[in-house]
């Protein structure tokens, strides 16, 4: 059996996967929104249509899936667990007949304490509990889902994925922020980087498109999404990433600001008068594409920008630029350069953002092919020139996916010893 329960728990919801990890097959997934507030909203899809029926809003279906969704109350993450057995029970598939060995749960901050998937003790959770304070959206969020789960599935193993761990391969020139080191030392500063399953995710499945072993690969994967990072893998081991104490630094996002002179946070502060806490939502909320041109959908901003609106125009420009000069920057790092790999929403969707983004190139062996570069496609795909000297492509992400694949390999073992 290999059968996972992929839980990703957010602080005012609840996405969820059930996945056959040997088949690669994603059996059903759902999404409760809006917990603890008056009206919830939960969808469930399943591999099998269903007619639509009672209060049920949506909406679409096709010869090999069904999407369901209806509006209800959702107390807490308990009740909204309750809710997912309820769609599983009523729309399949059954979990009688598809028990999940394991459940899954994406935590966002593992410090330096976690470096890879980790059975969930008493005091895991302690620890999670603890990096509160680094992740203070996430990872009481993260936990919440846990006792939860915990709750409705006792008698299989629970495993933390983080989203930190594959960065712990960082060399200290990389993870060190040039401050005071026992400071840093005292308030753990340093770098842990961020969207660590699909930074992994992404490098196996290039890779493995070009036929060659992971570990003889120097590549970089740009995660391009509402957040937004890129990492320099090394032999399947991350040795550079944009992204740092907190998911805030690094490239312009859809709301935050990405790299900054610490010194305006100051300036802000003593000239307009901003709390620190304004401060923190001005930048992770209120910048990047929204701050500067109103809106944090690339697909807006592209729209704007073809009409000639100035405003989008600029934040296309600054989004590119920072992330041209990320690339550079971490190619030179690497030494040699065998792949670039467009992941997630923007990457995955925003051929102009792509070619924008390597354009003059050239001189490096980076050659985009306008017409493969154009193509929209599920697949893994490559769209730089068969002359290109560096392979670019698009690489879906599935972060569920390894989040699945990495519960079952350490909790497969744990489930065998409880039979």
């Amino acid at each position: 059996m290999s059968v996972i329960l992929v839980i990703n728990s957010g602080s005012s919801s609840l996405k969820y996967e059930l996945i056959d990890v040997d088949a690669r097959e994603k059996l059903a997934s759902g999404l409760i929104e809006r917990i603890g507030e008056r009206t919830g909203r939960a969808t469930h899809t399943t591999g099998l249509p269903e007619p639509v029926e009672g209060n049920e809003l949506a909406l679409t279906g096709s010869a090999s899936s069904s999407e369901r969704s209806r509006e209800l109350p959702v107390r807490d993450h308990t009740a909204a667990f309750q809710v997912m057995l309820e769609a599983f029970a009523e729309r399949g598939p059954s979990l009688e007949e598809h028990p999940p060995v394991a459940i899954g749960h994406r935590v966002v901050h593992g410090g330096k304490r976690f470096f890879e998937p980790t059975i969930i003790t008493d005091l895991v959770k302690i620890n999670i509990e603890d990096l509160s304070e680094l992740a203070p959206l996430h990872n009481p969020a993260n936990l919440q889902g846990i006792e939860a789960a915990q709750a409705m599935f006792p008698d299989v193993p629970h495993v933390a994925v983080f989203d930190t761990a594959f960065h712990q391969t960082l060399p200290p020139a990389a993870y060190t922020y040039a401050i005071d080191a026992e400071l840093a030392e005292k308030y753990r500063v340093r770098r842990y980087g961020f969207h660590g399953t699909s930074h992994k995710y992404v490098s196996e499945q290039a890779a493995e498109f070009i036929g060659k072993p992971v570990t003889e690969v120097k590549q970089l994967v740009l995660h391009l999404g509402n957040g937004a990072s890129i990492t320099a893998v090394d032999g399947g081991r991350s040795v550079e990433t944009s992204m740092g104490l907190t998911p805030l630094e690094g490239l312009v996002m859809g709301s935050r600001s990405g790299d900054l002179d610490p010194a305006v946070l100051f300036h802000l502060h003593r000239k307009a008068g901003l709390s620190f806490d304004q401060l923190d939502t001005l930048l992770n909320k209120h910048s990047g594409l929204v701050g500067l041109s109103g809106t944090r959908d690339m697909r807006d901003v592209l729209e704007r920008r073809a009409e000639g609106d100035e405003a989008a125009t600029l934040a296309f420009d600054v989004y590119v630029h920072r992330l041209k000069g990320y690339v550079g920057a971490y190619s030179a790092q690497l030494g040699r350069l065998d792949v670039i790999s467009f992941t997630a929403g923007v990457g995955e969707n925003a051929a102009p953002v792509r070619a924008a983004a390597l354009a003059g190139l050239e001189r490096f062996g980076i050659k985009i092919d306008e017409e493969r570069n154009s193509e929209r496609s599920d697949e893994t795909r490559k769209i730089s020139t068969d002359a290109s000297e560096v392979t670019v492509l698009v690489v879906p992400t599935d972060e569920e996916l390894e989040i699945a694949r990495e519960t079952l390999a350490v909790a497969a073992p744990e489930s065998q010893r409880r039979e």
